[in-house]
């Protein structure tokens, strides 16, 4: 057993095909505009607008209709009007399946019940840390954030692992990491497979395609990506007193091979679950 998405999980039993499943996925998709897509469909913003307010969510734990009303780009009214557009039009995979002929209704319920008894042991309520450690405001608030700019900026759908104590973090593609030091001494590290880092990299330089570009250029935006994070938990951390001062990000060698953690520290991972073949973890190295 492990973590899976519905979708996946019908597949691997053999409810559905594959070639049904991305039938369902494309429908879902050209179903269920983000906000600002339903906001420029509705016509109360223009792209620039749009561009305007994901820059400034950079900076600013915000979410992007909050922001969007902050800067005086919407009215609260017209903001409940997109929302609420937003969750009546909105299509859960189930829903698209049963609408491409992959699936009938009762067999929808039959198999949302075996996913949920499937998954209920990775089922987490929130962020929870182990017992005994130090910092924990800060920690959740490292781990809070990275899985906000995962949706603000990457616009990526995921699961989140539980959080486990850890010596050793498994290989992967890239390894990217920020000292930080101040009131908390400790070192942000993202973990990302090869397609991950292109993702990374699609939704940092705006580009459809980044095939074509240097493997410098794809660690480049994994550690921006880590400075937008870490940059938005500084600032956070200021507002209730605590002075986190970070370090440039840098790359960490020999990623196959994995990363051991050093005496007198201590380790929390967070495994995020992405989609099928890519690995994402986030671990938060801190001085035991």
């Amino acid at each position: 057993m492990a973590v899976k998405f519905f979708g996946q999980f019908l597949v691997e039993r053999g409810v559905v095909s594959r070639e049904k499943l991305l039938e369902a996925v494309e429908l879902q998709e050209s179903r269920n505009l983000k906000l600002g897509e339903m906001a420029l469909e509705m016509g109360y913003v223009t792209p620039a607008d749009i561009q305007r307010a994901h820059n400034a969510q950079l900076s600013k734990d915000m979410r992007l209709g909050d922001l969007l009303v902050s800067m005086g780009i919407l009215t609260n009214a017209q903001l409940h009007d997109v929302i609420t557009h937003q969750k009546n039009s909105h299509l859960y995979i189930g829903e698209a399946l049963v609408l491409v002929n992959a699936l009938s209704s009762a067999q929808l319920q039959q198999q949302l019940e075996a996913f949920k008894e499937d998954q209920a042991e990775y089922i987490t309520n929130g962020i929870e840390l182990p017992d005994g450690l130090p910092n924990v405001p800060i920690l959740e608030m490292m781990a809070d954030l990275t899985f906000k700019m995962i949706t603000r900026v990457l616009h990526l759908q995921y699961r989140i692992g539980k959080c486990e104590c850890v010596r050793n973090v498994k290989p992967n593609h890239m390894f990217a990491a920020m000292p930080i030091n101040g009131d908390v001494e400790a070192a942000y590290i993202l973990s990302v497979s090869t397609g991950l880092q292109k993702t990374i990299a699609s939704a940092i330089l705006h580009e459809e395609d980044v095939e074509s570009e240097p493997a410098e250029v794809l660690e480049d935006t994994v550690m921006e990506f880590i400075n937008i994070v870490c940059g938005n938990v500084a600032a956070k951390a200021s507002q209730i007193g605590k002075i986190l001062n970070i370090e440039p990000p840098q790359t960490l060698e020999e990623p196959q091979k994995g990363l051991e953690i050093p005496a007198g520290y201590q380790a929390i991972s967070f495994p995020i679950h992405i989609g099928e073949g890519e690995q994402m973890e986030l671990v938060i190295k801190i001085k035991a």
